[in-house]
Order: C-alpha cells, then structure tokens, then sequence
C-alpha cells in the first residue's frame, strides 16, 4: 500500500517542475495523498501552470507568508476543502542580492529583516496557520540546508537557516503535545531556480559529487524528495526537532 495513503499534504514552494517541492508533491501523490499547492505574489501565476504537470487536479492557494491576512485566509481555504490536515510541507525561501556574495557586511537590517523573515519566520506562520486542522500523528517538514558552518557566499541566507533550524526545535517542543512532528530535511546541493540565485553555487557543484561518500547528483531531487515523503507518512512516528541530512553524506566528511 502507498505510504500516503489517504493522507492530504500542504506543500509551499513549487515555481516550476525542477523545484525540490515539484518532486516532493508529484510523488507525495505518486504515495497515494492528496496535495493543495500554495504560491506567492507574482509567482502566483507560475505556480499554477507548473501544477498542471502534476497528476490530478491539483489545487493552488495564495498564501505570502509576508502578509499577515493570508495565513487565516490559507486556513479557512483549506479547511473548506479538507476536514483535516496530515503533513506540510515548508520550502519558502529568499533573501536580497546583498545578502549573498562576497561581502557579509554589505547587508543592511531590512535586506536582513526581508531574508529572515522569508525564509525562517515563515516556517512558524505556516505552522501557525494550518496546526488546527493538524491531528495527531502529522508531520511538517522543512527544507534546509545545513547552517552549522559557514558557507562560502552564502552570507544572511546561511544565518536565516540558523533561525529556520531553531525555529524547527521550538516548533517541535509546542506541538509535540498534540502528536505533530516537525523536522527539516538539510538537503544536498540542487540545480533548481533558487540555486541560480546563490552567487559560487558551482563551487557546491564541483566538489560535493567528489567529497560526499556517497556520491551526489546536483540534478537528482528524489533522494530529498523520497526522504521528505518518509518524513511526512507515519514511518517516523517519535522523530522530532531534527535535521536530517540528505547530502550523500557530504556533512560527515569534514571536507
């Protein structure tokens, strides 16, 4: 039986087919579960078109996690369609061009406020926007990428994943009681439309096949998108508050 199986999944992030969030929901509905799609502003758009190469009929909602009126409005239009809510799926991310690069002192407080903000306070808003039609035994999962040193170029993004990684542990800790785990997945290096935005992603590129003992493919997305999947079903059912690697194993090496 599909591991999803009648279980309906929230999943943010997807802007065209070669998002980490596109593999995550196409096979969260290969699994069997029932997926609404979430985008943002101008992107809105783009979301919808890449939802129709989806299986189904896949529902998208508006839901900027920088207007505060959308996350009762993503509440009440999910609870409209479903009685309840199984797994969700955090991949919202951005930072401004300043943020990233070679000088980690050239951001100013909002371009730090903006990055923050986006990309890890969202993690609690969209938490805190469908946790009522969470049941026990559901699952958030974030994306990440391992902040616990210092990449190159990477700069306020890496300090905005500091914040998501804490978030997630509080996170954990609040909904813990209600039989909600939450857990971020600290992904490898993939070539998706945020990476273009990483100033030296190819530096990423060129070594991380070479140095993860396992190996690494920057065009594969299923090793995250099969992890998260596993995540969200009831497979992990006392994980909680972590980060797990998908990276070939590139975090163990100290390369």
């Amino acid at each position: 039986m599909p591991i999803l199986s009648g279980r309906k999944i929230v999943v943010t992030g997807v802007l065209t087919d070669a998002s980490l969030a596109f593999g995550i929901a196409r096979l969260a509905i290969d699994e069997g579960a029932d997926v609404i799609l979430t985008g943002a502003g101008r992107a809105l758009s783009l979301t919808k078109r890449t939802a129709r190469k989806l299986p189904g009929d896949v529902t998208v909602l508006e839901f900027d996690a920088t207007v505060p009126e959308h996350g009762p409005a993503l509440h009440r239009e999910v609870a409209e369609r479903w009685d309840r809510v199984d797994g969700v799926v955090h991949s919202i991310g951005f930072a401004p061009e300043v943020c990233l690069g070679d000088d980690f002192m050239a951001a100013q407080w909002d371009d730090v406020a903006t990055a923050l903000r986006i990309s890890a306070y969202s993690y609690k808003s969209l938490a805190e926007a469908l946790s009522p039609l969470l049941r026990s035994g559901s699952s958030i999962v974030g994306l990440d990428f391992d902040n616990t040193v210092a990449w190159p170029a990477y700069n306020w993004m890496g300090v905005a994943k500091s914040a998501l990684e804490s978030i997630n542990r509080y996170l954990a800790r609040q909904l813990g009681p209600q039989g909600v785990r939450c857990n971020l997945i600290a992904a490898g290096p993939i070539r998706t439309m945020a990476a273009k935005s990483i100033p030296a992603f190819a530096t990423f590129e060129d070594v991380w096949d070479t140095r993860a003992p396992l190996g690494w493919n920057v065009h594969d997305s299923e090793p995250v998108a099969r992890s998260c999947v596993a995540l969200l079903s009831d497979w992990f059912p006392a994980t909680t508050g972590s980060m797990i690697h998908v990276d070939g194993g590139y975090h163990a090496t100290g390369a």
